[in-house]
């Protein structure tokens, strides 16, 4: 399922796999002077490339490489020839061999599916991305991923934030984030004069900064709360249930690889 919103000069594509009807876990790419900023999971690959067939394509960024926004490489490579795709260094084998390099646990394959393998080529934290009409820096973000990055247009204002920031407070965090360095990136986009932020998935912001203080707040006062909790000797499991309340539907459905444990655990590694 495919939806297309103009925000001119950006073009805003939700993507999301059709259940039942309706689209399931959706995501976001954005198409903006020939570059697309992330391209979908491969169930929509085929609608985003449909949609795309119109449009001028010069280069694809990828804000990190979770199958849900790298979908559409390997089929938009194939559709433009020498089309070229830009990543963190980190990322580039597993878009060079998905299957082998990323293994997706059952909901991961249901809702998003194994994307097609893609030649790639490195950014560096602070390198420019030029189009047309506008220059982006790439500003390394880790924490949601070790090779997430995020997309700034100082001319405009304008935040790519990939899924660092998507808003909401999170109660459970996915295996192999970590919390202190979302929170660093956090800070070090919150720190940019932003008039617009463009999320990986979720509404987009205007004038996000005090959103962005606000999410590093629940951070750290929640940090603050689990540091304290641990050092009078409570379990993980103790922390997770005070502090973020019964299970959530999310660790039943991805058989715990989200979870509050998870994200008690990534706290405690400041001390480990």
């Amino acid at each position: 399922m495919l939806k297309v919103t103009p925000h001119e000069p950006i073009t805003r594509f939700d993507l999301a796999r059709t259940l039942l009807g309706r689209g399931r876990y959706w995501t976001t790419a954005h198409l903006v002077d020939g570059l697309l900023i992330d391209t979908g999971c491969a169930h929509s690959a085929p609608e985003l490339a449909r949609a795309l067939e119109k449009q001028r394509l010069a280069c694809i960024v990828n804000t990190h490489t979770h199958e849900d926004h790298i979908g559409a490489n390997g089929l938009l490579q194939r559709q433009y020839p020498g089309l070229k795709i830009l990543a963190h260094p980190l990322a580039l084998p597993v878009l060079s061999d998905p299957r082998r390099t990323q293994p997706l646990h059952p909901y991961r394959r249901l809702f998003w599916g194994w994307p097609e393998p893609c030649q790639a080529r490195p950014v560096a934290d602070g390198e420019s991305v030029q189009t047309e009409h506008y220059t982006f820096q790439v500003i390394y973000t880790p924490g949601h991923s070790p090779d997430h990055l995020c997309l700034y247009e100082a001319s405009q204002g304008w935040l790519f934030s990939g899924d660092l920031f998507v808003g909401g407070k999170d109660r459970a965090l996915r295996q192999g984030h970590e919390i202190w360095q979302m929170i660093a990136s956090l800070k070090c986009i919150a720190a940019l004069p932003i008039t617009c932020l463009f999320p990986g998935s979720a509404r987009i912001r205007e004038n996000p900064t005090q959103e962005l203080n606000d999410k590093i707040a629940y951070y750290e006062r929640l940090g603050e709360q689990v540091l304290e909790l641990n050092e009078k000797g409570w379990s993980v499991q103790h922390i997770a249930r005070h502090l973020c309340g019964s299970p959530m539907w999310v660790e039943f459905v991805t058989l715990g690889h989200f979870s509050r444990q998870r994200l008690v655990r990534s706290y405690l590694r400041k001390n480990a």
